[in-house]
């Protein structure tokens, strides 16, 4: 029966909970809070970081390679480009030389980029002799025709050829929905293109952002490998200015470079098109430290540029779901991050910088700054007719592209047990000792690097708890400690009554699912899911906690993520910290042995079960249930039909996971402490033969190479996404030597 919280007496030590309403919301609304103020003073840390760096020419020559290394990494440039060649597109009756305009030729060209990866366009030579070349960029949404003078609009690329620059455009992935999706599994989406791409590539430490970066530096490849005198520049619109500005951030070939409808303030990246979203990108990187980088070559960051709209994903199309929120379109109010790119050099060096100048107005993106960073005085355009020409279709070449993105990072996933394997050559078997202690350097990066590191909470616990359960062999209190301002962590805990003075007894931490609480493990189920199996383990005799985490509340919960990542920090960032703040509190109670704490989880508890005992080591054993899985795979696959590339769960992804920590390298850091996997025949989060192939590796750790292989254990049992309660517990008596 429920205890009332009227009258009922807190637990010894602690304050009365008097906290109302909906806890679980309450949570990650104060996560909610915690963020925004870091992202509102993720600026002036920039500053801080960035100031040594700025404080002379010198000084800032010094910085740049480091900074250029670490933004590529980010953007998941680390690949090595292909040997620079273009090929004419033509075929049948279908010449290259798609028309003349203004004087120049336009031809339809592809160029290599990758392996597997060419970018494709269009390429417009000058009347004479080049003077110069140039990448034109326009927004996703527009085609490489639309910039070159074969729609009326703004014929920036064009213009370009007209004052003699040798002109490359590069087709972007847009933002329809139509290839998102795998008709053989009969899965379709309404992830826009983008999102598609960015989800699977984001895994794998790569963004559709850095692709695309790429496809501009092998634009710049071919041009030096065809006159290597010649200046390149970039210029771009929209999602076109973004490439143009990280581009020019990383490759000091670019000698002009200049944005329309881009640059802003990014503290507010989470509102943007998730494809946008880069790892730990605001730490060091706003759009003017990228414009810094760009110093002293040429650019106009076009302040006054209207930037292109967006109003979200489609979200109306029957059956087809899973994109995540996102807008374009918002106006610049006070320039904000102009003003802190001027305020970068002293007054000797800001006649290099330009800052007016350019815009798109009535007439479209101004190109004449832009000409004068390649030393090309701008004369009267020629003026020009819109030709009447039959274009091949564009949406066979965008989609000749788009798959060629999934593809290659479809192999990259592939290839990935080797690149992980390599990763993890350094570590030590010879002993269960020996292992451990090599493992802390990958766990450090574990939680830093992939998971992103809170700082260690200092505010006191301040316990709070309130009786809401009185059975008949235990009792339950609702708890809320403090971790940091408005981040709280908060659980039930059961209590045996039979607990005698002194006894020491085992704890079991039991973590929900996905939109759970912590009753859903304790109530007894109309649907078994969980199996009440809090309250079947204190009706044993243990001592349980039951956490809420913060997945609650679908996308206001998922926005976490959005508003974390660029910090970069993500949820596991907060639940790591949660957790350890329970461990700190449950180690003081009388009953408890804070040697043998084990967590037990469910789906995303499950998830949990992962992660955390791979960074808290004071978590003796793990069991994962219902979660277990070729991650990687589950994340990243467009061939399996459970992926999470068919649903919703646009939080799942964690930047360059797949390179280094599968579930078989998670539980590499949990060795050699007892670890079981729990898996119905019938859960749908995975297959039989996907988690058997990736508990192999871990059998193999503990029993062929630390030779402990009574730790670990797997078991398979007809059900589907539930708690099982059988072998599980056995192995729970079996390491926390409980009950006798």
């Amino acid at each position: 029966m429920n205890a009332s919280s009227r009258g009922a007496e807190p637990l010894p030590n602690t304050k009365p909970l008097t906290e109302a309403g909906n806890l679980a919301e309450k949570q990650v609304a104060g996560m909610h809070k915690y963020l925004d103020r870091a992202l509102a003073a993720v600026r002036k840390e920039r500053d801080a970081v960035w100031k040594d760096a700025l404080a002379s020419e010198k000084a800032l020559a010094k910085a740049l390679p480091a900074k250029r290394e670490r933004l590529k990494k980010l953007l998941g440039v680390v690949d090595p480009r292909s040997e620079p060649n273009l090929e004419y597109v033509s075929g049948p009756g279908r010449p290259s030389l798609l028309a003349e305009i203004g004087g120049c030729k336009v031809h339809a060209v592809r160029w290599a980029v990758l392996p597997g990866i060419d970018a494709e366009g269009l390429l417009i030579e000058p009347k004479g002799a080049p003077k110069a070349c140039a990448i034109a960029v326009s927004h996703s949404d527009q085609t490489p025709e639309q910039i070159a003078g074969f729609a009326k609009g703004d014929a920036f690329a064009l213009q370009l050829a007209q004052h003699g620059c040798r002109v490359l455009v590069p087709v972007l992935i847009d933002r329809k929905d139509d290839l998102s999706g795998n008709p053989k599994l009969n899965r379709q989406t309404n992830l826009p293109h983008r999102e598609f791409v960015y989800r699977m590539a984001y895994e794998m430490g790569r963004t559709l952002t850095g692709y695309e970066v790429q496809k501009v530096f092998a634009a710049v490849d071919w041009f030096k490998s065809q006159d290597a005198k010649l200046p390149v520049g970039v210029i771009g619109y929209g999602d076109g200015g973004m490439i143009a500005l990280y581009a020019g951030a990383i490759d000091e070939r670019l000698a002009s470079v200049q944005l329309a409808g881009y640059f802003n303030e990014r503290e507010k990246l989470h509102q943007e098109p998730i494809d946008r979203n880069v790892w730990g990108l605001l730490t060091e990187f706003g759009d003017a430290e990228l414009g810094a980088m760009i110093h002293p070559r040429w650019f106009n960051p076009g302040l006054h540029d209207e930037p292109p709209k967006w109003t979200g994903p489609v979200s109306s199309k029957p059956g087809r779901a899973g994109a995540a929120p996102g807008t374009l379109g918002e106006m610049r109010k006070d320039f904000v991050e102009g003003h802190r790119y001027r305020s970068f050099f002293d007054p000797k060096l800001r006649n290099d910088v330009i800052i007016e100048g350019g815009g798109l107005i009535e007439h479209g993106v101004g190109t004449e700054s832009f000409l004068s960073g390649l030393g090309i005085k701008q004369p009267d355009r020629a003026p020009f007719r819109t030709p009447e020409v039959k274009l091949p279709a564009p949406e066979h070449r965008h989609k000749r592209q788009f798959d060629q993105l999934v593809s290659y990072t479809q192999k990259l996933w592939r290839d990935s047990d080797a690149t992980r394997k390599a990763y993890w050559a350094k570590a030590d078997a010879r002993s269960p000792a020996a292992w451990e202690k090599s493992c802390d350097t990958y766990r450090d990066y574990f939680h830093t690097e992939v998971i992103g590191k809170l700082p260690e909470p200092t505010m006191p616990l301040n316990p709070r708890t309130r009786q809401v359960y009185d059975e008949k062999t235990w009792t339950g209190y609702e708890v809320v400690l403090d971790c940091y301002e408005d981040v709280f962590a908060t659980g039930v805990l059961l209590l045996p009554k039979d607990l005698k003075p002194g006894e020491k007894r085992p704890v079991v931490v039991c973590q929900h699912g996905l939109e759970g609480t912590p009753r859903d493990t304790i109530e007894v189920e109309k649907r078994l899911v969980y199996n009440h199996f809090s309250r079947r383990l204190v009706e044993l005799g243990y001592i349980v906690y039951a956490p809420q985490n913060p997945y609650y509340g679908k996308n206001t919960f998922r926005q976490l993520q959005r508003k974390a990542n660029p910090l970069k920090l993500s949820l596991f960032s907060f639940i790591i910290r949660q957790h350890q703040r329970s461990l700190d509190w449950l180690e003081t109670l009388p009953n408890v042995d804070p040697k043998r704490i084990a967590l037990y989880g469910l789906s995303y508890g499950g998830k949990t079960a992962m992660r955390v005992p791979a960074v808290e080591k004071r978590y003796c054993l793990s069991i994962c249930s219902g979660d277990f899985n070729e991650w990687i795979g589950k994340t990243v696959s467009v061939d399996l039909d459970r992926s999470y590339m068919w649903t919703g769960e646009y939080e799942m992804y964690e930047f360059d996971l797949g390179n280094t920590f599968n579930y078989a390298e998670m539980t590499y850091l949990i060795a050699p402490r007892p670890f079981m996997v729990e898996r119905g025949h019938d859960d749908g989060v995975g297959t039989d033969e996907m988690v058997a192939y990736e508990y192999a590796k871990v059998r193999h750790l503990y029993a062929n190479r630390l030779k402990i292989p009574d730790r670990t254990a797997i078991e398979f049992f007809p059900g589907g996404h539930q708690i099982n309660a059988k072998d599980t517990f056995a192995f729970l008596t079996k390491h926390l030597d409980y009950p006798k």
